[in-house]
């Protein structure tokens, strides 16, 4: 299926491992012009000579640390004269934040700054060019809303949730479409420390239905649909991607 995204441009946060190097890599294979976002230059370097390899169009990596409050005004200059508009954002960048009940506004402060705020700010300063060629496309990475105790990753990403369902309804008109994905198990260097390999298996047979952890494409091939114009009905949704971890209905 041609998903009409070649000639496209696009943004990915947390772009150097993960699911935010998968989604740079499926969409650089659907023809998409990317600026790839990360604190890690070397490992920037490595995903933009993958992806010219595999024969996409290489990367404009942005070395940017988001935790800096100046970051997105500096990664919106260097990607835009890169890139020109932008039609696409990809907010990947976040982490697990565990928190004592009494953490302190620090803790909180920085749960925050990582997870929701340069999501906002980035997109507030690329909406503009996308409200006035009246088309785009935001997907945010969010977390479950299935806590098992206090997270500062939980609550920002639920506050990410909330501002982008409200976000979909503002800019709908524009013809842009802003949804988040609830990735489960997906391997990452995450993923890697929290649970050994037999950790691994023994969670997956026990809480998986598919009875296996997840790969980046998994939440890649996803996303690239959800940024194709094929995709024009979908918006102000959260899916999850989790093998059937999530039990809610």
């Amino acid at each position: 299926m041609d998903l009409e995204l070649a000639g496209k441009s696009a943004i990915i946060t947390g772009a150097s491992t993960g699911i935010g190097r998968g989604i740079t890599k499926v969409l650089a294979a659907e023809g998409v012009r990317t600026a790839v976002v990360a604190r890690r230059a070397n490992l920037l370097e490595e995903l933009r000579q993958e992806v010219a390899q595999d024969g996409g169009p290489a990367p404009v990596p942005i070395v940017a640390d988001l935790y800096d409050r100046n970051a997105p005004e500096r990664i919106f200059e260097q990607a835009t004269r890169a890139l020109g508009g932008v039609d696409i954002l990809i907010h990947s960048v976040g982490g697990a934040r565990p928190l004592p009940v009494d953490a302190d506004d620090d803790a909180w402060d920085e749960a925050f700054a990582i997870n929701f705020t340069p999501a906002r700010k980035l997109t507030q300063l690329f909406l503009p060019h996308q409200k006035a060629q009246r088309w785009g496309r935001i997907i945010c990475m969010a977390g479950s809303l299935e806590p098992t105790g206090v997270n500062g990753s939980a609550a920002s990403k639920a506050a990410l949730y909330a501002w982008a369902k409200g976000l979909s309804r503002d800019i709908g008109p524009y013809n842009i479409t802003v949804n988040c994905l609830s990735p489960g198990r997906i391997h990452s260097e995450q993923i890697a420390r929290l649970y050994p390999p037999e950790e691994e298996l023994a969670f997956a047979k026990t809480h998986i239905p598919l009875g296996y952890f997840g790969e980046p494409q998994d939440m890649a091939y996803l996303v690239a649909f959800l940024c194709s114009p094929k995709a024009r009905y979908i918006t102000g949704q959260r899916a999850y991607v989790d093998g059937g971890l999530h039990m809610a209905i």
